[in-house]
């Protein structure tokens, strides 16, 4: 991580001195430098000359005489607040009466120094130069603090539109793909349906990108060698990026594992490289790079969202054309872009930015205009060996089943929907629309039932308190939940148990009939 020690007293001090007594000014220089600073002084007399180095150089301090020929130290204390800088003024007077010293520390200068009392200037110095770093980093912890809690309440209000949203794609896009599926119809209503389905599906993306984003998506972590994910998406990111991007792949040798879900972590590099390719139109070079790295309690105290401890860094370059200031405070946000209509969902970064905080990590970009752009990420280190992630391949039909099932969804037109697909693959289907209506079905049906499948979140009693109240009624029953609103965080916390049974939101029929075949019959480890 880059060091960002406070710095010594052998620093080279950039100071303005405002003086017009060549032996006053030589006198404080040797008093400066017997202390150990090394200066780097400009000489003014005048405010013009005055306001033009201000203007023109970065100063640490400014060190001003109080009685000057036409004008004073206070009128140039004045004109350096004006211009809205914030460097340290100190004054330094022959003599100065206490009321006019309380006035001066009152309009803002940091100190003042007799030049009788000269060996006071390096403390008084030090002192003002701690007073401002401490106000630098004040401010960078209060801008970090707001700028968290504004990503937050995005991400709330992201998450809730999703959750409804999701519903609804639920029902079109369901009923478009039954509609696909019959055989009597012409092929231009056919093909009408069919572009229902794409823009349903479309849609069920962005939805999905907006619950990575405000954290609320369904996770599946694994314990990852990134290196190893890296290496499978080596082949097919030269393509993703174009021939006139260099992509450089730098692999560090014993990296550690993290903990987190495989596609996602696929979706999040895959994410940055496109990002990528769009900052180097007239082509340039992509470095993704990993690296192990140890937060200690000297940097995590500077940077207090980010706990000590052992992480993997993977760090994302381009040479593009980099962003300025305003465009990287907006750069995480969903639906901002600086693409023109219609090139970009500005979905991309915000999904990034959700994946990586709901793994437990953190992402910064370092930027400026015209100088390309780097992402570094942090994700936290976890003491297990890495598993081999290996993509199921899904059934080609629908599998069917005879058993009963106990439907329990609030949304009316959902839950009719999803009854009717079920039993169209065979099985006998019970509906409820509330938790205490499914325990008074389970009560009095003479059969048996096979499977419970209930909406997770439900007005009066959730999908878990639900379950629980059933198993004891009937012994032996499955359980598969379907949201679309919930993490691993939320499981974590009492809504479901860790290892459920989850059916996310939107999905497709072949989905939901795979789903409910294998709650029913679970493998050897279900």
């Amino acid at each position: 991580m880059p060091d960002e020690g406070t710095g010594s007293s052998h620093h080279c001090l950039r100071v303005l001195f405002v003086e017009d007594d060549p032996k006053d000014l030589e006198l404080s220089l040797m008093e400066l430098q017997r202390s150990g600073f090394e200066i780097r002084g400009d000489v003014v007399q005048d405010p013009e000359e005055f306001m033009r180095r201000l203007r023109t150089t970065n100063y640490d301090i400014v060190l001003s005489d109080y009685r000057l020929p036409g004008w004073t130290g206070m009128e140039a204390l004045e004109c350096l607040q004006q211009e809205g800088k914030d460097i340290p003024f100190i004054l330094m007077t022959g003599s100065l009466g206490e009321e006019t010293a309380v006035e001066c520390i009152k309009r803002g200068a940091a100190d003042y120094v007799l030049k009788d009392r000269l060996v006071r200037l390096p403390v008084a110095v030090r002192h003002a130069m701690e007073e401002r770093r401490l106000r630098v980093e004040h401010t960078r912890l209060e801008e970090q603090l707001l700028q968290s809690q504004k990503m937050e309440a995005v991400g709330r209000l992201a998450g809730g539109g999703a959750h409804d949203f999701n519903n609804l794609m639920q029902i079109i896009l369901s009923y478009a793909e039954m509609a696909v599926e019959r055989s009597a119809m012409d092929p231009e209503e056919r093909q009408d349906l069919e572009e229902i389905k794409k823009a349903a599906t479309r849609a069920a993306n962005l939805t999905r990108q907006l619950l990575a984003f405000s954290r609320k998506q369904v996770l599946d972590p694994k314990v990852l060698d990134l290196n190893a994910v890296l290496k499978d998406l080596e082949k097919m990111l030269p393509r993703l990026i174009g021939e006139d991007v260099d992509f450089q792949l730098i692999l560090a040798p014993d990296l550690g594992r993290i903990k987190a879900d495989p596609s996602q972590i696929e979706n999040v590099i895959m994410n940055l490289a496109v990002n990528a390719r769009d900052a180097m139109q007239y082509g340039g070079t992509l470095t993704i790079e990993t690296g192990n790295t140890e937060i200690d309690e000297e940097y995590a105290r500077f940077h207090p969202f980010v706990p000590p401890g052992r992480y993997v860094m993977i760090t994302v370059t381009d040479t593009g054309v980099g962003m300025d200031a305003e465009v990287r405070s907006h750069i995480f946000e969903p639906f901002f872009t600086t693409k023109e209509a219609g090139k970009g969902t500005g979905l991309g970064l915000a999904t990034v930015y959700g994946v990586v905080k709901q793994s437990g990590g953190y992402i910064w970009v370092y930027s400026e205009a015209g100088k390309g752009a780097s992402f570094k990420i942090l994700l936290p280190c976890v003491d297990e060996s890495a598993v081999e992630v290996k993509l199921g391949s899904e059934r080609e039909e629908s599998p069917r089943g005879s058993e009963t099932i106990l439907l329990v969804e609030d949304e009316s037109s959902l839950r009719k929907l999803v009854s009717q697909l079920l039993r169209t693959w065979g099985y006998t289907v019970l509906e409820a629309s509330h938790g205490e209506e499914a325990i008074n079905m389970a009560r009095i049906h003479p059969g048996a039932i096979d499977l419970l499948l209930t909406d997770v979140v439900m007005p009066a009693m959730s999908g878990r308190e639900l379950a629980k109240l059933l198993v004891p009624l009937r012994e032996g029953i499955k359980i598969l939940y379907m949201s679309g609103y919930t993490d691993d965080t939320i499981l974590q916390h009492g809504v479901l148990d860790p290892g459920s049974a989850l059916l996310q939101k939107p999905f497709t029929q072949e989905t939901l009939s795979r789903k409910v075949y294998e709650a029913l019959h679970p493998g050897p480890g279900g």
